[in-house]
């Protein structure tokens, strides 16, 4: 959030609000149990939400064949996960199906507004993306399936990077507009 602040003059509120959110499902994650991690999920929900209503108004033009060429992928990675997923995730089963969606959609609007418009900011909100869902799907494989050691590690690289990729492409937009 600093290297944004200090970097652009007209900041996105929206942006802030999803690194506020960011910030707090980290919190939450910090914690063992269901709630923090039902906390963890609802906060980074709502940055996600966030994130794809940012995007969605940087989208310059929307064919059908593009949007169905940025919804493929993900939708097959999200029911591919999902079903390999699904008899371990009990009561959790329906909070993590939404979760996929939103991301998987702000993955899909990120690819679609790449495709609309191939400028460096927006290559590195569609990769930022991707780092996000990345982590995110090391996170619930770690979670819910067979959870190792090394995940830990990569959930925190491809976080990491998905966060400055994206903060990488928010300060990229505001410099060109």
């Amino acid at each position: 959030m600093s290297l944004y602040i200090v970097s652009v003059k007209n900041r996105n509120k929206w942006y802030l609000v999803g690194l506020i959110f960011s910030f707090l499902g980290d919190v939450f994650l910090l914690k063992n149990g269901n709630m923090y991690f039902m906390l963890g999920l609802i906060a980074f929900l709502l940055s996600h939400i966030m994130y794809i209503k940012i995007t969605t108004n940087f989208i310059k033009s929307k064919s059908i064949s593009k949007i169905i060429i940025a919804i493929l992928p993900f939708l097959v990675f999200v029911i591919v996960l999902l079903s390999v997923l699904k008899s371990h995730l009990g009561e959790m089963l329906i909070p993590v199906i939404i979760y996929g969606i939103v991301i998987s959609t702000f993955g899909i609007v990120a690819t679609l507004n790449y495709i609309s418009n191939k400028t460096k900011a927006n290559l590195w909100l569609f990769f930022g993306a991707l780092f996000f869902i990345v982590s995110d799907s090391i996170l619930a494989i770690n979670k819910f399936y067979n959870p190792k050691e090394i995940f830990d590690f990569l959930i925190m690289l491809t976080y990491i990077i998905a966060q400055f990729l994206i903060c990488k492409s928010m300060i990229g937009k505001s410099v060109s507009v």
